[in-house]
């Protein structure tokens, strides 16, 4: 059923007309006349380099879905390879490669790059932070995509949100968790700020990428992991591995995923073609979401009723102690350098209004429908 459905999107975007929603149409017919012809057919070819699996369901097929939409609205002018974690460079060389320029872009997620500043991280996933709604609402229309661009333009980059995963699980665990005594001495994969989290809890945090979880949780190298959701677990395999499986994943609550781009490269590139690779990465942006949400759903019931996962809930008091712990992290972060204070600030005022109004809306409305529908 993947395949058709990316056959369709494919087969409609190549007989549509080259003339795309939004920023496509500021290349028009006037530009058009007035370039010379042979620059308007000059033909581009680009590499994107990824963080994850070849072809792994949702992250790594969004990534060959961004680069057929991007081939196909060019007209054929701006071909992209992708190429998996490992095929041209490691997954923790991404973010290297594309500002370097060994390949034009790159596709996975900020806060693998904490490394080369700690405010990465906000534009990815915040322990009790924004939501997949809320994330693309600061980034488009709260300041988000400004600040990003700012701190990555030192990086010789351009970054767009290309995908979010929606709210994820807590983590797949050898042992039930009700307490804060429960995750010491624990050994767990968690990436970004909740792996901080999870340090001042007394875990041992490795960073591992997705290709080498399974083998590591299998072995007993780590004792826990956490990963995306249940169609990414599943698939994985990670039920194989470990018993209990936690909810909610309050380290990630709408991780955003990011294509970036060298800016050299991107600037070579007409404006057609430039608004191309914008569009392309916002229409991947909400494609992605959909299908996490559409997914995830038969995946959980497939974990539940087929292989016999044993779903937990993390207890309230635990999650508050938690989220304690989160909001002492992200402030120590944000108060590092004056740039991640900056983004900080930015980012809470959005989560404090947002919090106001989602709980009149779409928490009101969830628990109203539970009345009914459980």
């Amino acid at each position: 059923m993947q395949h058709s459905t990316q056959r369709s999107r494919r087969s409609f975007l190549q007989s549509a007309p080259l003339v795309a929603a939004g920023g496509l149409v500021a290349c028009g017919q006037a530009e058009q006349q007035a370039a010379p012809a042979v620059q308007s057919q000059q033909r581009f070819k680009w590499k994107m380099v990824t963080t994850w699996p070849k072809d792994f369901p949702a992250l790594g097929t969004g990534a060959n879905n961004l680069a057929h939409s991007i081939e196909a609205l060019s007209g054929g002018r701006l071909h992209v390879k992708v190429y998996g974690a490992g095929e041209l460079v490691p997954a923790s060389g991404v973010f290297d490669a594309v500002s370097g320029g060994t390949a034009e872009m790159g596709h996975g997620a900020a806060y693998y790059w904490k490394g080369k500043h700690e405010a990465t991280q906000f534009f990815s996933a915040v322990p009790f932070g924004l939501n997949a709604a809320e994330i693309n609402g600061w980034l488009r229309y709260g300041g988000g995509q400004s600040l990003w661009d700012e701190l990555y333009a030192d990086f010789n980059l351009r970054a767009f949100p290309v995908g979010n995963t929606g709210v994820q699980m807590g983590g797949w665990f050898n042992r039930e968790i009700n307490t804060l005594a429960d995750f010491s001495g624990l050994v767990m994969r968690m990436p970004g700020l909740g792996g901080e989290v999870m340090r001042r809890l007394e875990v041992t945090v490795k960073a591992l990428p997705g290709g080498e979880i399974f083998q590591a949780l299998k072995t007993g190298a780590i004792d826990a992991t956490e990963w995306v959701g249940p169609y990414n677990d599943l698939a994985f395999g990670l039920h194989q591995a470990a018993q209990y499986y936690y909810w909610p994943g309050w380290h990630e609550p709408g991780t955003a995923l990011e294509c970036m781009v060298n800016k050299q490269a991107l600037g070579a590139l007409p404006a057609d073609l430039q608004a191309v690779v914008e569009y392309a990465c916002q229409a991947a942006n909400d494609d992605m979401l959909s299908e996490f949400t559409a997914r995830n759903s038969q995946a959980l019931k497939t974990l539940v009723d087929e292989h016999g996962v044993q779903l937990r809930r993390f207890p309230d008091e635990l999650l508050a102690q938690i989220g304690k712990v989160s909001a002492e992290v992200v402030a120590e972060i944000a108060g590092q350098d004056p740039f991640s204070s900056r983004v900080y600030d930015s980012f809470d005022a959005f989560r404090k209004n947002s919090i106001a109004y989602t709980h009149i809306s779409e928490q009101a409305y969830t628990q109203a429908r539970a009345l009914t529908f459980g």
